[in-house]
């Protein structure tokens, strides 16, 4: 099927005037939070949806979102992961009412530490843990330990991306050297003369990289997530443990995207062995909180650097770190909420929205294709999946994805606002797959 590109302006003209005309009080709200808010909102990602003015919402359960206007949304962005498990999950739900009444923040190891460390661990594989609020803290903790536990100074990442906002990440690999991304603010340093990138699935550019053995850790996405979604080839994992084992360089996993795959993340699903695991977002149920885990080697080498300390600040951690509510959110969505049957609905689910946008894609000849990572979806816009991030930001239309968010949005169905990414969670019901999958239909018909 050739998309009319002519007819882009056009439609999407017509969608944003729908936006507009079915949400007045979301524009009221807007204009009201102009007052006292950048950009009118408290995060300046709420305002990336392409819609006229944010969505304001009033209520979020399970798989459903409902905004202010009283719309209702079949959910497949899901807080973009921070709600994986659906919006207020009971146990959770009930795990902090109960909590509220006996202290929010303390300071002081609570209570639930022992039993959470034990559950960590059995889901994870790894025996050592510490805590965070966000995977872009915990991110940033591991790296200032590999630096003092290596005595490196530089970190190595895949070319596009994704561990938070950690300045030594926040870079991108163009014409063969490794610059800082484009877009940032106040970037703080150089950020090339701490960090060294490489494409993903190039074994070769990793060993090269590798072989000054003055890198410190390689932090890695299991699957690349964040320039559309990039799998790992047959047998990259492998090379890469191989690779930093051989040069002594420590390898850490950010599970924080792919805990989608299964009750123990991509790195259990799969076999991988890092020093390192490091989990954010939907960790805790959507309650801030993050997690990074460790083995019994870097633990002992961890001692060393505590040992050898001088006095003064670390550098590491915050006040509200580790409070007691986050404690009680992450013992609750570990034990109750991240279960084999939830995953097991997640993932059968995930194979029927993943055949129907197969066969979506073949009757209507896009010739697109379709990447699955557990309960995480997403469209790529090429015929084959790509294999780098260059390839799969040479694919992208970002004009036809704008349009089609927009789309989806005006009928009830909303996606993640970056790339074509959807997200299954246990309330997810097989009725909200089949309507993503009839309103897509409808708006390639009107495409075509």
């Amino acid at each position: 099927m050739a998309i009319d590109e002519s007819r882009l302006p056009l439609l999407a003209q017509r969608e944003r005037d729908a936006f507009v005309r079915a949400r007045p009080r979301s524009a009221e709200f807007a204009r009201r939070a102009h007052a006292h808010w950048l950009h009118g909102v408290p995060l300046h990602w709420m305002q990336d949806w392409g819609t006229p003015f944010p969505l304001f919402v009033r209520s979020a359960r399970g798989a459903e979102l409902i905004d202010v206007d009283g719309i209702r949304y079949a959910d497949f962005c899901l807080g973009d992961t921070g709600a994986m498990f659906g919006h207020s999950p009971e146990p959770v739900a009930h795990a902090l009412a109960t909590q509220a009444g006996q202290g929010f923040t303390a300071m002081l190891a609570g209570e639930r530490i022992a039993a959470v460390g034990a559950l960590l661990a059995e889901r994870f594989g790894l025996p050592f843990w510490q805590l965070t609020q966000t995977a872009t803290e915990a991110n940033r903790a591991v790296l200032r330990y590999a630096r003092a536990a290596s005595g490196r100074q530089k970190v190595l990442v895949f070319d596009g991306c994704y561990h938070g906002t950690v300045d030594e990440t926040m870079v991108r690999l163009r014409d063969g050297r490794t610059v800082a991304r484009g877009g940032q603010i106040g970037a703080p340093f150089d950020l090339a003369a701490h960090t060294v990138a490489v494409p993903f699935n190039d074994a070769a550019a990793l060993e090269q990289a590798l072989a000054p053995r003055d890198v410190a850790c390689v932090l890695a996405e299991p699957v690349m997530t964040n320039v559309g979604m990039v799998l790992p080839d047959p047998g990259f994992h492998a090379a890469l443990r191989r690779l930093t084992r051989t040069t002594g360089t420590l390898l850490v996993i950010d599970e924080t995207h792919t805990l989608s795959s299964g009750p123990g993340g991509y790195t259990r699903v799969h076999g991988l062995e890092p020093d390192f695991l490091v989990c954010g977002k939907a960790i805790a149920g959507g309650v801030p909180c993050a997690v990074y885990g460790f083995t019994a080697e870097v633990e002992g080498a961890l001692r060393r650097v505590w040992s050898e300390r001088g006095h003064g600040h670390s550098g590491l951690g915050t006040t509200l770190t580790a409070n007691l509510l986050a404690l009680a959110a992450l013992e609750a969505t570990l034990a109750e909420v991240m279960t084999a049957a939830a995953y097991a609905h997640m993932e059968r689910l995930a194979a029927q929205l993943e055949r129907g946008l197969g066969e979506l894609c073949a009757s209507r000849a896009t010739g697109w294709n379709v990447a699955r990572v557990g309960a995480r979806l997403e469209i790529g816009y090429g015929a084959t999946r790509p294999r780098t991030a260059v390839e799969s930001e040479a694919a992208m239309r970002p004009a036809l994805e704008h349009l089609l968010h927009l789309y989806l949005l005006n009928r009830g169905v909303l996606l993640t606002p970056f790339h074509n990414m959807m997200l299954l969670s246990p309330a997810t019901a097989a009725a909200d797959v089949g309507r993503l999958l009839a309103t897509l239909d409808a708006a390639l018909a009107e495409l075509a």
